[in-house]
């Protein structure tokens, strides 16, 4: 087995090391760069996004036919860890969720026409985009069964109606992927389509206030009350809705996963200078065994996360079903980001409760991986069907 990144993954992740040390970290470290909403201000994320352009390094996730850069999953991995040692890095790269996700899937399942006008403008940094899937209980949430929102076809167009909520981005987003029911089929019983903000027939009901910090354009409720959508606008055919989630959500998760461990390892190296030179009981914090014991922890949790992470991104490279690797992925990441940014709080003590640290930022932002994309509970659920029914062709070796 090769554990080594190919040079050109290699260099592309020295590149944009270098561009978060140089050009990302000073940003952040300037407390005017936050908004109210505590990330990026937008115009110093457009100054921010233009340098990226000029350097070359956008859209890592896109093939050159789509404005990428045209990088493997493998390469991906290496790259979206460095980009998200910043707070702010993934958005400056346009690698941010759910643009992210949105981008590839475009890429991947739109037609032509549906490209041009849908995905390159937020390949161009242009416009940012939502995915439009959950809803408020009994509806959809892990389980898109459930989902209640209905599209009904009318001639050329199909009426939407229901309602969506936790949408993230929607409050600036211009490009809407949304997933709705268009008949009882329970395996084929969805439909996705592309909506424009501009539309009339829905609105946003509000911005759901969450513990934060916050993604651009927040987590919203959306009401649609007769939105008419073309049927040219309709996403890949009539029934599909449910494979464009698992399309979409699958290499989705794992990117969140890539940028989460950057944040892990960041968190350590906040603690990292405080341990070296804080002075208890006659030696320096890093000195004490038990310190030792709780750093290495956190340490190995994060290497066994890059290691599960790489495996699923190389599944995904060969075209291999790598949903049993993602979910491996997911659960493990998002337990240790909480893992790495508690431990580093516990270790830099009232330093790291303040805000004299972004340890706090991180904390608060990380108890939301172990719900986003599945809630952790249903990815075990989904390894435990999957261990039961498949025998030992579960520990198969490679794809």
């Amino acid at each position: 087995m090769e554990f080594a990144l190919s040079p050109e993954a290699e260099a592309l992740r020295r590149r944009i090391q270098g561009f978060v040390a140089e050009r990302i970290m000073p940003v952040e470290a300037d407390p005017d760069s936050f908004d109210d909403h505590e990330n990026i201000r937008l115009d110093r994320l457009e100054a921010l996004r233009g340098a990226a352009r000029a350097a070359g390094l956008w859209n890592l996730q896109l093939p050159p036919r789509d404005g990428g850069m045209g990088a493997g999953f493998v390469a991906m991995a290496a790259a979206y860890e460095e980009m998200n040692r910043s707070l702010f890095g993934p958005v400056v790269f346009n690698a941010a969720a759910p643009d992210d996700g949105n981008m590839m899937l475009l890429s991947r399942v739109a037609t032509e026409a549906q490209r041009a006008r849908w995905l390159a403008p937020i390949a161009a940094g242009e416009v940012r985009s939502a995915f439009a899937m959950t809803e408020p209980a009994p509806g959809a949430g892990s389980d898109p069964a459930a989902m209640l929102t209905t599209a009904a076809r009318e001639g050329e167009f199909w009426i939407v109606r229901g309602r969506k909520w936790f949408i993230t981005g929607a409050a600036i987003a211009a490009h809407f992927i949304l997933v709705a029911r268009t008949s009882a089929d329970t395996r084929r019983g969805l439909t996705a389509f592309l909506f424009h903000r501009d539309d009339p027939g829905w609105r946003i009901l509000r911005r759901i206030p969450i513990m934060g910090p916050e993604e651009h354009g927040g987590h919203c409720e959306l009401e649609f009350d007769g939105l008419a959508i073309p049927d040219e606008n309709r996403l890949m055919e009539v029934g599909d809705g449910l494979r464009v989630t698992q399309i979409r959500l699958n290499p989705a998760r794992l990117t969140h996963c890539m940028r989460w461990l950057g944040l892990a390892r960041r968190a350590l190296e906040i603690a990292a200078p405080y341990l070296r030179e804080r002075q208890s009981f006659g030696a320096t914090l890093a000195g004490h065994e038990g310190v030792q014991w709780m750093l290495g922890e956190v340490a190995m949790a994060i290497e066994v996360g890059r290691l599960l992470v790489m495996k699923a991104a190389w599944l995904l490279d060969q075209g291999a079903d790598a949903r049993a690797a993602v979910s491996m992925a997911k659960i493990a990441v998002a337990d240790t980001l909480s893992r790495a940014v508690d431990t580093a709080i516990q270790l830099c003590g009232a330093r790291g409760y303040s805000k004299d640290t972004r340890l706090e930022w991180i904390y608060r932002y990380a108890r939301q991986a172990r719900l986003v994309d599945g809630a952790s509970e249903v990815h075990r659920m989904v390894l435990a069907r999957g261990c039961l029914k498949e025998g030992d062709g579960f520990w198969r070796w490679g794809g």
